[in-house]
C-alpha cells in the first residue's frame, strides 16, 4: 500500500516592500521646488539687503502674508463652515417626494467625493480670496497709518484724511465681506436644498419648505448680507464726493439734496430687513423678509432713481447754472488744490504782432540763451561724434540741464555713454564677455545748448574717452543705466589681472581694462559662496554661475539696473517720472527721478487720466521716455526726489514735499528709508528741476481750470487745449520745453519749463489764448530750494488773439516762397530736412518762435547737422544760417540782442568772439580755378548752379561715408583728410545754393 505526498499547502503571500523610489521622487520634487522659490525669494532678500533697504521688502511681503492668510481663513473658513453645517444639519428622512427622489441620484453621485469637496472647495475659494486680499496691502497700510490733513471737505466737514486714508480701506472691507457672505450663503443653499433641508417643490400637508436649521443658517447669512450693504450704502453717501460728473467732478445739486438722502433711506431700510432676516430665524416666517426685500426694491427704485431724475429734470435743468454753482465752485476749490495749483500767477499779455527794431533789446539774457540743440534729434549726431565704439550708446532723447562752464551758467544738452550689448558682434557675444567683460558704459558727453561747432554740429564741453572738457575731475564709470546688461558679475581678488573693459585704446594692448573694487564698495549682493552662486544661477537660468573660474569670493552680481526699476523697487508707493536724467555731481554721475504720490480719494476734484495726461510726441516717438502709467487720479504731488549712483547704483529717496499727507503716512509705513530735504547738497540741488510729468497734468487741468468763475466753467465758453505737435506725424500735444527765459513779470531770465495754450473746439482757430511757464531750477543752496522754484506763470492773451500758434506758424513756415524753396534744395537728393522743436518764448513785447533746421543723409549714416534757424513774430519770417541771421531778418535788420550764435561762422564752426567781424572789402571774391575740386565754375547760370550744387551733395555724402569707415578702422589720417573733403564739399554747396537765390 502506498501513500502519495500530500499536495503541498500554498504560503501565504508575503506582503510586498514598498520601494524607496517613490518617496525619494517626492522629496527630490519638494526640494526642487523649494530651492526654486528660495532662488526668486531669498535674492530679493539679498537685493534689498544690500542697497539698505530690507524694511521695505519684509514691510511688503509681511503684509501682504497677513492678508493672505486672513483673506484665506475668512472666505475659506466662512465657506466651510457654510457647507458642513448645511451637512451636519440635514433631515434624517428626506421627506418622500418626487423632487427628493431625483435629487437621490446626485447625492448617491457626490458621496464619495464629499468630504474632499467641502474641504478643496472652501480652499480654493480661500486662496482666491487670500491673493485678492493680499492686492490690497498698499490701501491697508495707509488705513493703519494715514493721519489727519488739516482740512476738511465741504459737504460733511470731516478731515480730508477720511476720503484718502480711512475710506478706502473701509470699502475694501465691506466689498470683502459681501463677497465671503455671498459665497457662504450660495454654498449653504446648495447643501441645504441637495440634502432637503430646503425644497422648492409642492409640499403635502402643509409641511415647512425648510428645516428649522435650514431657517436659521440661511436667515443669518441673509441678514449680514443686509447689514453688509446697509453700510456700502452709507459709505456711498462718502464716494459720491469723489464721483465724476458730466461737467465736474464731485456731488452736484441732485447729488446733494436727492442722492444722498436716498442712499440714508436705503441704508436704514437695509437694516430694517436684517432685523426681518433675524426675526424669521427665530420665529419661522418668512414672509416678513420677503415684504422687507421687496420694499427694499421698490425703495431702490423710487428713492435711489425716479427721485433723483425728477429732481435733476425739473429743478435743476431749468436753472442748471444757478442750482450748479456752488457745487462748481467746489470743484474749481478742490482740483486747484489737490493738483497744486492755487497759487498760479495770471497775467494779461497783450502781445505784440509786429516786429520792429531793436525789440529784443530787453531780453538780452533770454536771447543769447535759446537752445538750439532738441534734445530729440541729435542724438544720433552724438552717437556718430562721441560713441566711439558700437558697443557705447547714447539714448533717442537726450536731457536738458544747467550747468556751470567757465563761470557761466549755461543750458547743456547731456548724455551717458551707457553700454549696450546689442552693439556687439555675434562673435563677441558669450557669457564671459556679456557677464564680465563688457559691464559698464564709460562717461558723459555734453554740449552747449545755444551754439553748433562746424557744419552745424553739437559743440561739444565735454566728450572723448577718457572725458576731456571743462566737467572737472569724476567718475565716469557707468555700472547702472536704463541699457545695462541684465546682470553682470564685478570683482576679483587683489593682485588679479583686470578683465572689466573701460574703453578701447591704442596703447595698453587695445585696451584700458579696470575690476569693480568690491573690497571696498559695495554695489550689488555677494556671490561668493557656492549656495549663492546656485541660487542666482537658478535665477537667470546661467550654470556658468556655478563654473565661471571669474565667480570668486570677492565677485558681486549686479542686475535691476534701470534707475527707475531700482526706485520703484524700494519706493513701491510712487508713481514715477517717465524720464530718468543724468547729472554729475560732486564727482559721480546722478540718476535723477522724480517720483509722485497719487490718490483718486480727494473730494470734488476733478479725475485725470495720468497716462493720457501725460501722451504727446515725445513719448509717442521716444523709447527713453514714458508716459505715466495708467491709472486716474485727482491728487498729485512731486514729493520724492529720488538719485540713483551710476557706478555703484545706491538709492537715495529725499522728502521734498514733507507735507504731503500720503508721504508722511508712507514715511510712518516704511521709516528712515527717506532722507530730509535738509540733507540735499547745493551741488545736487543745482541740477533738480520741475518734473515734466507734473507739468503735462498741471497745463492739462489747467486748460480748463484758469476759468475760475462758476458761470463761465458751466459755458465752457474760455476752455483752452494744449495745440497738436506740428513737427509730428501724429496727431498727439506738443510736449513742454525746458528754456532759459524771461516772464513779463520777471527781473531776470531763468531757468523754465514752458508750454501753450490754443481755443479748444474742432473747428477752433489756431492762435495763442494762454503761455505758461513754470521756475524749474531750484537753485543751489544746502537743503534750501529756491523761493520761486514750482512758481508758475499764466499769460492770458485776449480773447481776441490773433497771435497765431503753432499749427499757424508751421503753416507760415512751409508756406513762405524764399523758406519752402529753400527747404527743398536743402532737401534735394540723398539730403534729408528735419525741423527740430518749435520753442515758444515771450519776447519783444509778443511771442517768438524759434525752431532750428537740420540736414541729414537719407539712408545709410544718418546724424542730423544743423544748417538753418527759423524765426518767427506775428507773420514775419527769418531764416537764416544762424539764429542770430535769422533774428535780425524778422526786427528790421538788428534784433536788439545777440543770439548764442552770434559771430559764428557756420561754415566753418568757429565760435563766437567778442572781436568785431572784420569790415567786407569792395573786391569781389576770386572764383575757384579748379573744378574738379568741387567748389563750382562760377558761371551764374541756374543749370550750373544746381549742378554745381547736386556735385557737391554728392562729394559730401562720400567724405561722411569715407569718415565712418576711416572711424571703424581707427585710421584718424583717413578720417581727417575724408573730414577735409567734406568741409570743401558743404562750403561748395552752400555757394551753388547762394547763387541759386540770386
Amino acid at each position: 500500500m502506498t501513500f502519495g505526498s500530500p499536495p503541498p499547502r500554498p504560503s501565504p503571500a508575503r506582503p510586498r516592500r514598498r520601494g524607496a523610489l517613490a518617496p525619494t521622487l517626492v522629496v527630490l520634487g519638494v526640494l526642487v521646488v523649494a530651492v526654486l522659490i528660495l532662488a526668486q525669494v531669498w535674492t530679493e532678500v539679498l537685493w534689498y539687503q544690500q542697497l539698505g533697504f530690507g524694511n521695505v521688502i519684509r514691510t511688503e511681503w509681511g503684509t501682504r502674508a497677513i492678508l493672505f492668510v486672513l483673506g484665506f481663513l475668512v472666505m475659506g473658513g466662512a465657506v466651510y463652515w457654510s457647507l458642513n453645517f448645511g451637512y451636519r444639519s440635514r433631515p434624517v428622512y428626506a421627506p418622500s417626494t418626487q423632487e427628493q427622489a431625483n435629487l437621490d441620484q446626485y447625492r448617491e453621485a457626490i458621496e464619495p467625493l464629499r468630504r474632499l469637496v467641502m474641504i478643496v472647495g472652501p480652499a480654493v475659494l480661500g486662496l482666491f480670496a487670500g491673493a485678492a486680499a493680499s492686492q490690497q496691502w498698499q490701501t491697508i497700510q495707509l488705513w493703519m497709518h494715514g493721519g489727519s490733513v488739516g482740512k476738511t471737505d465741504p459737504q460733511y466737514g470731516i478731515d480730508l484724511g477720511f476720503y484718502l486714508f480711512t475710506l478706502p480701506g473701509l470699502r475694501f472691507v465691506v466689498s470683502f465681506l459681501m463677497a465671503v457672505v455671498v459665497l457662504s450663503g450660495i454654498g449653504a443653499l446648495a447643501t441645504q436644498y441637495l440634502y432637503g433641508g430646503l425644497r422648492v417643490g409642492g409640499q403635502r400637508g402643509g409641511a415647512p419648505r425648510t428645516t428649522r436649521a435650514a431657517r436659521i443658517q440661511l436667515s443669518v447669512i441673509a441678514a449680514l448680507l443686509m447689514l453688509l450693504i446697509a453700510a456700502s450704502y452709507w459709505l456711498d453717501r462718502y464716494s459720491i464726493l469723489t464721483k465724476t460728473g458730466r461737467k465736474f467732478a464731485g456731488a452736484s445739486f441732485t447729488d446733494v439734496h436727492a442722492v444722498i438722502p436716498s442712499k440714508a433711506i436705503l441704508a436704514g431700510i437695509a437694516i430694517f430687513v436684517a432685523v426681518m432676516f433675524i426675526v424669521t430665524a427665530i420665529r419661522g416666517n418668512w414672509r416678513l423678509p420677503a415684504i422687507g426685500v421687496g420694499l427694499m426694491v421698490v425703495a431702490a427704485v423710487a428713492v435711489g432713481g425716479i427721485y433723483p431724475a425728477v429732481v435733476q429734470r425739473f429743478q435743476v435743468q431749468p436753472n442748471q447754472q444757478d442750482a450748479e454753482a456752488e457745487f462748481i465752485q467746489r470743484n474749481i476749490g478742490a482740483t486747484l488744490d489737490a493738483y497744486d495749483l492755487e497759487d498760479v500767477e495770471k497775467t494779461d499779455y497783450n502781445a505784440e504782432v509786429t516786429a520792429e527794431a531793436g525789440a529784443l533789446r530787453a531780453d538780452a539774457d533770454t536771447t543769447a540763451s535759446i537752445r538750439l540743440l532738441d534734445p530729440q534729434i541729435v542724438s544720433p549726431s552724438f552717437k556718430q561724434l562721441e560713441q566711439i565704439r558700437a558697443f557705447y550708446d547714447f539714448p533717442d532723447s537726450l536731457s536738458v540741464d544747467r550747468y556751470e562752464v567757465e563761470g557761466e551758467s549755461r543750458d547743456t544738452v547731456i548724455a551717458v555713454r551707457e553700454l549696450s550689448l546689442e552693439g556687439l558682434d555675434a562673435q563677441q557675444r558669450n557669457w564671459t564677455n556679456d557677464t564680465t567683460v563688457y559691464t559698464h558704459g564709460f562717461g558723459v558727453v555734453a554740449a552747449y545748448g545755444n551754439t553748433t561747432a562746424g557744419r552745424g554740429a553739437p559743440n561739444f564741453w565735454e566728450g572723448g574717452i577718457p572725458s576731456t572738457g571743462q566737467m572737472g575731475e569724476y567718475e565716469p564709470r557707468i555700472y547702472f543705466s536704463p541699457k545695462a546688461p541684465l546682470y553682470s558679475i564685478v570683482g576679483a581678488p587683489e593682485g588679479t589681472r583686470a578683465w572689466e573693459l573701460d574703453y578701447p585704446a591704442d596703447d595698453s594692448e587695445g585696451a584700458v581694462n579696470s575690476t569693480f573694487p568690491t573690497q571696498d564698495v559695495s554695489a550689488g549682493p555677494s556671490i561668493g559662496n557656492p549656495l549663492t552662486k546656485l541660487l542666482y544661477a537658478l535665477k537667470f537660468g546661467s550654470e556658468q554661475i556655478l563654473f565661471s573660474d571669474r565667480v570668486t569670493s570677492d565677485s558681486q552680481i549686479l542686475y535691476e539696473r534701470d534707475p527707475r526699476d531700482r526706485v520703484q523697487k524700494v519706493a513701491p508707493y510712487l508713481t514715477l517720472d517717465g524720464r530718468a536724467y543724468p547729472a554729475v555731481v560732486d564727482g559721480r554721475v546722478k540718476w535723477i527721478v522724480d517720483g509722485y504720490t497719487t490718490s483718486d480719494q480727494y473730494p470734488y476734484s476733478e479725475p485725470k487720466s495720468l497716462d493720457d495726461a501725460t501722451t504727446d510726441s515725445l513719448t509717442e516717438s521716444s523709447e527713453t521716455i514714458q508716459a505715466l502709467q495708467p491709472k486716474t487720479a485727482n491728487y498729485i504731488r512731486n514729493s520724492v526726489k529720488a538719485t540713483v549712483d551710476a557706478y555703484d547704483g545706491s538709492v537715495t529717496l529725499y522728502a521734498w514735499d514733507a507735507e504731503d499727507p500720503i508721504l508722511k503716512a508712507w514715511d510712518s509705513v516704511f521709516p528712515s528709508t527717506l532722507e530730509p530735504l535738509s540733507s540735499i547738497k547745493g551741488s545736487l540741488m543745482s541740477h533738480l528741476r520741475y518734473p515734466e510729468d507734473l507739468f503735462k497734468v498741471q497745463r492739462s487741468l489747467l486748460a480748463r481750470y484758469h476759468v475760475t468763475d462758476a458761470g463761465q466753467f458751466f459755458s465752457g465758453n474760455d476752455f483752452w487745449a494744449n495745440p497738436n505737435d506740428p513737427t509730428s506725424s501724429v496727431a498727439v500735444p506738443q510736449p513742454p520745453y525746458y528754456l532759459t527765459l524771461r516772464m513779463p513779470d520777471q527781473d531776470e531770465a531763468s531757468f523754465s519749463l514752458m508750454s501753450s495754450f490754443i481755443p479748444t473746439g474742432t473747428n477752433a482757430r489756431n492762435v495763442l489764448t494762454g503761455y505758461l511757464a513754470v521756475d524749474a531750477e531750484a537753485g543751489n543752496e544746502d537743503g534750501k530750494p529756491s523761493p520761486d522754484y514750482g512758481k508758475m506763470r499764466l499769460l492770458e492773451l485776449p480773447r481776441d488773439s490773433t497771435v497765431p500758434g503753432p499749427g499757424q506758424v508751421n503753416n507760415n513756415f512751409v508756406a513762405d516762397p524764399d523758406v519752402s524753396n529753400e527747404l527743398n534744395i536743402l532737401g534735394r537728393g540723398d539730403s534729408q530736412v528735419v525741423r527740430g522743436n518749435l520753442l515758444t518764448l515771450p519776447m519783444g513785447g509778443g511771442l517768438l518762435y524759434v525752431q532750428p533746421v537740420y540736414v541729414q543723409a537719407r539712408s545709410g549714416t544718418t546724424f542730423p547737422l544743423l544748417q538753418r534757424v527759423l524765426v518767427a513774430f506775428g507773420d514775419d519770417i527769418g531764416f537764416a544760417d544762424t539764429l542770430d541771421g535769422a533774428l535780425d531778418q524778422v526786427f528790421g535788420g538788428d534784433s536788439g540782442a545777440d543770439a548764442g550764435d552770434a559771430g559764428t561762422d557756420p561754415d566753418a564752426g568757429t565760435p563766437p568772439t567778442d572781436e568785431p567781424t572784420p569790415e567786407p572789402t569792395d573786391g569781389a571774391t576770386p572764383a575757384p580755378t579748379d573744378p574738379g575740386t568741387g567748389t563750382g565754375t562760377g558761371t551764374g547760370t541756374d543749370a550750373t548752379a544746381r549742378a554745381d550744387l547736386d556735385r557737391a551733395l554728392q562729394q559730401a555724402k562720400e567724405a561722411i561715408a569715407d569718415s565712418q569707415s576711416a572711424l571703424a578702422r581707427n585710421d584718424f589720417a583717413a578720417y581727417g583728410e575724408a573730414q577735409q573733403r567734406l568741409d570743401q564739399a558743404v562750403q561748395s554747396a552752400l555757394e551753388a545754393e547762394a547763387r541759386l537765390d540770386e
